[in-house]
């Protein structure tokens, strides 16, 4: 198979961005592999199960034998292989079943259950002995030379007051807060100063920073992503602006201070950084008010109080902007809790919520683990400052089940020794080499040598563990458990693939700016937790598939077609009904199959088994009765029935295609011109109404240039005017530029995709339920707002183009925005384009891009030229530009030709070598 050629397929872009960061372990892969599929589609492919759960690396055929054993959790008959049966056992295991047997080396092929609670009963000494079996004095981490003080008495009703940290605290409800020994007077806390930051400065009003401004502090309780939200407002010369919040951690206690104890704090700014977003330090000082209540011998109010000093003293080691991450995380992990509780098991969100109520050190380095690549860790690298006590901190994530630790006594399976080579140094691995063979293998890379150990597993399966490990020492990873929960949380949360949690980083970083809209939700993306383990699954699928074409694993890749095409064995009219959102479609397990599906179209026809491909697009025209994808199927289907030299039905396919009001654009085009091509005498005898207007002459400007490289497949240089290197576009500028005084960009959709984020900003972000603005793709974009767009596409046939662009460029500079490219266009190109191409015609484009955005955001023309007449007018020109092998694609024409329809100046430049 031509395996690079695979990474072109149609289809493979979109699945790979739907997928997102791949998985290392996928929980229901052996299930969705071994079992049987309702497909008509006959690929005539066998695949056992063991060569499914060994990620297809076997070429052979590796079925059932005798001596097999069988799996307790599901039955399944596997062969007598230890890497195999441990490889089964660890996605039974990890499918959603409580972990009630433990993985051993399974040396008499039989499965040895211990209790998860007897493998974890070992005392703490003996645990911390076994996790770090280095001399304590040796770690790396006992350097960190600061700790928190160690207070008794707070740490005894620290769990009463953390339950409080959500709502604002009622101390008429808080009971049986015990007693201890902790005296505290008012001189411990009038006239005190204390000690932190301001955060989330790009929440606050832009007013600027000095040295001394004086502050005080105000609640929050109405802040939708905190009720305990503390503010820190200017108060110099009456303005009263908002700088900043206090940190999240310290405003769960001094709320409580400010709404029940009538605590008043005020304060000035101590230093001014450096960056806007960055924390700003102040010192705050408690004065004493009039209605201040009493505070003696309660011991609700001495326990908020020393845990808010507990807070400043550990900032003052380890900044807000060092931890900011955990703080992240833990809103990420709140929301999904809030909004997607139903989604949940009882276990599932015990599980989750044990996060949050571990501690911070826990916290902080399981967040670390899991952002970054792994899997495994050894024990004696993890050292971060904002982590006192990585001991403690691994034992806690060991206990609550968010991480496994193995050591030299725990027996490995070979997927987990592999990653764990992959830890060893070169010296490392060729020492260990040198006693198994007694051979130095100098001259192999470290792969080489990682394969060559593997290679001995099965005949020094005890011993090769014990000397990987004696070398890394302990290693930890992140569970399976907790890595499968949390990635669905980010699903929840992001509702994409291409977003994780660095989202926090760049927009705390001040490099992403997100709109602010109020988004009215009324129905839930996934109404119940059957169509959230669908949809899983069915991405699931999508990245074996997407693994198996870069592994050039054919069977895989037909087993998978097979799965995708059995949950399309129902045909329906939509994917939505009237009373749901379009959008919500995209979030459903016949979505993603479909996606899959159409992958294996594209596979297969490269395969040239046209025949199979012919079924696959039968059946996504009969399962999608309302899809804009029709148009692409129609054009396939089509194509390959000529293939299969069925030239009377792909004529038949196109004709019925051009009825059907899902296709459009590009797609239509193409058909058109299918029709007109395969319609002639004696097919068809009569010329189709549009034959006219398709024949429509395009006007086309012939430049000539010195060819830098003429090599087929590759892209073609030429010398510029100015002898300079440059490519077709540029050549078309420059040719431009001295022969008619055009100004103008190389942008293709770019410039014309800003153009209509800037003038329709406040369509997009309008407060529509369920939609904005993710249904901008979808045909409800338009109908719900038709007045709204009407009336301001109005405005904009009127001449106010250029004033509208001007007030929204200066009001969201730098705010995302879908399509919108702040930094590749400045506001003078874009004044200039909009101007020179009129009210009518820019009118004209938004509307199309307003109705149907997915079909007409892509295959724009390469430049965008303008030249004024005097201050105020000008025309424009849009030129697609051609090399010497080039031709217009099928969504290009469309556009040309729609352009020439609203009234633009549009040509194509074709660019040729000097004869």
């Amino acid at each position: 198979m031509r395996g690079p050629s695979l990474k072109m397929l149609k289809g493979r872009e979109s699945l790979t961005r739907l997928v997102g960061k791949r998985r290392r372990f996928l929980p229901n892969r052996h299930s969705l592999l071994s079992a049987p599929t309702q497909s008509s589609l006959n690929l005539d492919i066998v695949v056992s199960v063991d060569e499914q759960s060994s990620s297809n690396q076997q070429g052979e055929d590796n079925g059932v034998v005798e001596g097999s054993v069988t799996c307790p959790v599901c039955g399944v008959k596997l062969s007598p292989q230890n890497s195999l049966i441990n490889s089964h056992l660890d996605e039974c295991l990890s499918r959603g079943t409580k972990r009630k047997l433990t993985q051993r080396t399974l040396l008499e092929l039989n499965f040895c259950p211990v209790s998860k609670i007897q493998t974890c009963s070992y005392d703490s000494e003996q645990l911390e002995k076994d996790l770090f079996p280095a001399a304590h004095d040796e770690s790396p981490v006992q350097d960190v030379s600061w700790r928190l003080s160690n207070l008794t008495a707070v740490e005894e009703c620290q769990n009463q007051v953390d339950n409080l940290s959500r709502i604002p605290i009622n101390k008429d409800k808080i009971s049986d807060v015990p007693d201890f020994d902790v005296t505290i007077t008012q001189d411990d806390i009038y006239g005190v100063t204390l000690e932190t930051f301001i955060v989330g400065r790009r929440f606050g009003d832009e007013t600027e920073l000095y040295l001394g401004a004086s502050i005080h502090l105000s609640r929050d309780p109405d802040n939708v992503k905190d009720p305990n939200a503390i503010k820190v407002v200017h108060s110099d010369s009456g303005c009263l602006k908002v700088l900043g919040f206090l940190p999240r951690k310290l405003a769960e206690y001094l709320s409580p201070l400010i709404d029940q104890y009538r605590l008043n704090f005020e304060g000035c700014v101590t230093s001014v950084p450096k960056h806007s977003i960055d924390v700003v330090p102040i010192q705050i000082v408690c004065h004493k008010t009039s209605d201040a209540n009493d505070f003696n011998d309660d011991n609700v109010f001495k326990c908020l109080w020393r845990n808010a000093q507990q807070v400043i003293e550990s900032t003052k080691s380890c900044p807000p902007c060092a931890i900011k991450y955990q703080d992240n995380f833990c809103v990420f992990i709140r929301e999904v809790l809030r909004n997607s509780s139903h989604l949940l098991t009882d276990d599932e969100k015990n599980f989750i919520e044990s996060f949050i109520s571990m501690s911070d050190d826990s916290q902080r380095l399981f967040v670390r683990l899991y952002t970054r690549k792994g899997p495994w860790f050894r024990l004696s690298t993890i050292s971060y400052p904002e982590v006192l006590d990585p001991q403690e901190a691994v034992k806690e994530l060991c206990e609550t089940g968010y991480t496994y630790c193995f050591n030299v006594t725990n027996n490995l399976s070979d997927d987990d020794i592999k990653e764990i080579l992959d830890l060893l140094t070169l010296s490392e691995l060729r020492e260990i080499l040198c006693i198994l063979k007694q051979s130095g293998n100098r001259g192999l890379r470290k792969q080489d040598l990682i394969a060559s150990l593997i290679s001995y597993k099965e005949d020094l399966c005890p011993l090769l563990p014990s000397m990987v490990l004696h070398r890394t020492g302990s290693c930890v990873r992140i569970s399976s458990n907790a890595g499968s929960l949390i990635w669905r949380a980010e699903r929840l949360f992001f509702l994409n693939g291409e977003q994780d949690l660095s989202a926090f980083l760049l927009v705390d970083l001040g490099i992403v700016k997100y709109p602010t809209y109020k988004c009215m939700v009324s129905q839930q993306i996934f109404s119940s937790r059957d169509d959230l383990l669908g949809y899983e699954e069915a991405i699931e699928v999508a990245q074996i598939v997407d693994e198996a074409l870069d592994e050039s694993n054919t069977r895989l890749v037909l087993k998978c077609i097979k799965i995708a095409d059995s949950h399309l064995s129902n045909p329906v009219k939509s994917l939505t009904s009237e009373a749901m959102a379009p959008f919500l479609a995209h979030f459903s397990a016949t979505f993603v199959c479909s996606k899959v599906v159409l992958l294996g179209i594209s596979f297969l026809e490269h395969e040239r088994r046209y025949s199979d491909a012919i079924y696959l697009l039968k059946r996504l025209l009969n399962c999608f009765a309302q899809d804009r994808r029709r148009g692409y199927w129609t054009l396939r289907l089509s194509i390959d029935l000529e293939h299969m030299g069925y030239l009377n039905e792909s004529l038949l396919v196109a004709e019925k295609g051009l009825l059907d009001e899902w296709v459009r654009a590009g797609s239509r085009v193409a058909l058109q011109r299918r029709v007109l091509r395969l319609g002639k005498p004696p097919r068809r005898w009569k010329t189709p109404s549009f034959a006219e207007s398709l024949k429509r002459k395009i006007m086309e400007v012939n430049v000539q240039g010195r060819p830098l490289n003429s090599a087929i497949g590759m892209k073609s240089r030429f010398y510029g005017e100015d002898g300079e290197q440059c490519g077709v576009e540029q050549l078309a500028l420059q040719y431009y530029a001295e022969e008619g005084g055009w100004q103008g960009v190389h942008t293709e959709s770019g410039i014309w995709l800003t153009i209509f984020g800037l003038l329709m900003w406040d369509i997009i972000f309008s407060s529509v339920p369920d939609t904005a603005p993710l249904d901008l793709e979808t045909d409800s974009f338009y109908l719900v707002r038709k007045n709204h767009i009407d009336s301001h596409l109005q405005k904009i046939h009127d001449g106010m183009a250029e004033e509208i662009l001007i007030s929204s460029w200066e009001l969201h500079e730098g705010t995302a925005c879908r399509g919108v490219n702040w930094r590749r266009h400045s506001l003078p190109e874009l004044r200039a384009a909009v101007t020179c191409i009129g009210g009518p015609c820019v009118a004209a484009f938004c509307r199309h891009l307003a109705q149907d955005y997915r079909s007409w955001s892509s295959g724009m023309p390469d430049l965008l030229l303008w030249r004024f007449h005097g201050k105020y007018r000008g025309e424009a020109k849009l030129v697609e530009v051609k090399g010497p092998r080039d031709k217009l694609s099928e969504q290009q024409r469309a556009w040309l030709l729609l352009l020439l329809d609203c009234g633009f100046n549009a040509e194509v430049c074709k660019v040729s070598p000097v004869a």
